[in-house]
Formats: C-alpha cells, structure tokens, sequence
C-alpha cells in the first residue's frame, strides 16, 4: 500500500478529590490511509475459501495483521486498491462486536460480507449462491404462556399486542414487513434501533443491502464463469429477495417453514441483519452473499451441512470476487 495505517490507544490518569479514575481512549482514530474495502466473512471453513481465492490471485496482496481484542483484520490490495480482511465469528454477538470494532479502528468505505447458510426456500441446493435485498432477525420475538382459558391462544403482553394493531397499517405503506404470526409460544417482533439524528428508538423490521452493491453483483454474475457445484450441477445464482438471521442454529423443518411463511425468506443463517443493522448504525455501505450448504432441518438424521460449507464457501467466494472486480473496474 502507498500509506500506512496506525493504532494508538491513549490511558490517561485523572486525580478527583485524591481518587484516580483511569480514562482509556478508545473509538475512531486519525488514520494516513485511503478509505478501505471490507472482505469479511464469519468463520473457519469460509476464510479456507477466501484465502484460496486470495492466494491464486495475482492482484490480490496481503500485507499488516493487526491483532485487536483478539480479532485479526489484515490489510491489504486488490487490483491495487486498499482492502481489509478478517473473520467476525460466528453469531449476532460476535459479528456486531468484531464489525463495530472494524469501524470504530479502521477507515472502512464499504462491507462485502461472505459465507454460508441454510436454505430456507426448499428450491435452493448446497452449492447454490444467493444475494438477499434484505436482511431480518427470525428470532427477535416474545416468548409467552398459553391462555388457560382459550386453547390454542397465548397470553400477550400490551405493548406486544399494540405492536400487532399497527402491522396491516405498516403493510399498506411497505410490502416487506413480515407476516407476523407466531410460531406456538414464539412470537416475532421487531428490533428497535437508534442511530444519529433519531430522538427515540424505532421499530424497525429488517436492514436492507446498498442497492449500488446489490446492482453490482447482479452486473457481475452475468459476465463471471459458470460455477460447477457437482459434476453437471452449476450453482443458480440469485439477486434480490429476503434472508433472516438468528442466535440459533436453525435444523427443525417446521420452524423453517414457518420462517418461510412469515420473511418470505430464502435463507437462514446468524450473522447478516447484525451486519446489516452496524452498518446502517454507522451510514456504511453493505451487501451479504450467502452460498447454500444444506436445506434448514430438511434431512433425515443429522444435519449435513459440513459435508458442503468448504465447497460452497468456494462458491460464494467466486462471487465476491466477481463483484470486486466489477468494482474495481468502475
């Protein structure tokens, strides 16, 4: 790279009444740097993925590792132009943290996430990549009792049943809201979130790509090579729809139906709306792609999602590159 990229972490002692409080600085820093591209996925058999793709690259170029609570984010180039390249974890949790820490430490522009998830739409196969408009938490819900004295009714809270008296209002103004209904005692709900210039939380049901990245992507499939998945097999490959995430490992078919039902969702998996919800946090531009490792709960006996991540990992990275390059080439 042309420019250097520093971390300084500041302690300061301060003394009040004979006390010392200590003040650690941490948050966005001062960097000599040009605004960097985000390569992220979430974990192990992904980066095998990623990094093949990077190693067999000759415009690819990994240099600095910078190691912060634990993290590892590498910066680099492709096609000349500055990128970092780290793995969030697995999760909500960990992907919020990891991704807010890339922010808060490093001049990131954009976020082009990868990995692998289960279908929720039963016409997805492994190997099969698809680039949702819009990401949903499946799990962001009300957990309640059964009424004793209706069979088959729940006993809801007041604000959970005003949050239901305003939904057909809601989806008259935006057809993306879900079709909420509950799935036995679990009943969907919203996230609230709370960004710069908002004096109150709002409900707020799903996060969506940047529609510039989403236009991208569907440019960039149309000219990239056909990915074969099996022999005689090549990966459909998909632009737009919806994607829902959770704190669980989703392996029960009914639940997936529902989950199909109330998102119109085509995937599952637990990390993107939180991807999705840090970056529309901090104003930064996102889209997620996602390759198909197993139909969610669609088996018989155990769950085989192992046998296909590495493989559709490969595939996944295929398209992110492919859109770097449509990026690049702008």
């Amino acid at each position: 790279m042309h420019k250097t990229i520093s971390l300084l972490i500041t302690v300061t002692v301060v003394w009040f009444s004979g006390c010392a409080t200590t003040e650690t600085a941490y948050g966005p820093r001062t960097f000599d740097a040009e605004p960097l591209t985000a390569i992220v996925v979430a974990y192990e058999p992904e980066m095998i993925a990623l990094v093949e793709a990077i190693d067999a690259n000759p415009n690819a170029e990994m240099g600095e590792v910078f190691a912060i609570k634990g993290v590892r984010y590498r910066i680099g180039t492709y096609q000349g132009e500055p990128v970092i390249v780290f793995a969030t974890g697995m999760s909500i949790a960990n992907a919020a943290m990891s991704m807010q820490m890339a922010f808060d430490y490093f001049p990131i522009k954009e976020v082009i996430y990868m990995g692998i998830a289960g279908a929720v739409n039963p016409q997805l196969q492994p190997g099969d990549v698809t680039v949702p408009a819009r990401w949903y938490y499946h799990d962001e819900s009300v957990y309640v009792n059964p009424d004793p004295n209706e069979t088959g009714e729940f006993i809801e809270p007041d604000y959970y049943e005003g949050f239901l008296s305003r939904k057909d209002a809601r989806r008259a103004k935006d057809p993306n809201i879900p079709n909420y209904k509950p799935f036995g005692m679990i009943h969907p709900d919203d996230v609230l979130i709370i960004k710069e210039g908002m004096t109150e939380p709002k409900e707020t049901a799903y996060f969506s790509a940047t529609p510039r990245l989403l236009e991208a992507t569907a440019a960039a499939i149309q000219s990239m090579p056909e990915i074969e998945v099996l022999p005689g097999r090549m990966a459909a490959i998909t632009v737009g729809g919806n994607g829902v995430t959770g704190s669980v490992f989703v392996d029960n078919r009914e639940y997936r139906k529902w989950i199909r039902d109330v998102f119109n969702a085509e995937v599952t998996e637990m990390e993107s709306a939180a991807i999705g919800q840090v970056c529309h946090i901090n104003d930064i531009d996102w889209v997620i792609i996602r390759a198909v490792s197993d139909l969610a709960g669609g088996q018989e006996g155990k769950n085989d999602e192992n046998i296909y991540d590495v493989k559709a990992s490969r595939g996944g990275a295929a398209v992110l590159f492919a859109l770097l390059d449509e990026l690049m080439a702008e």
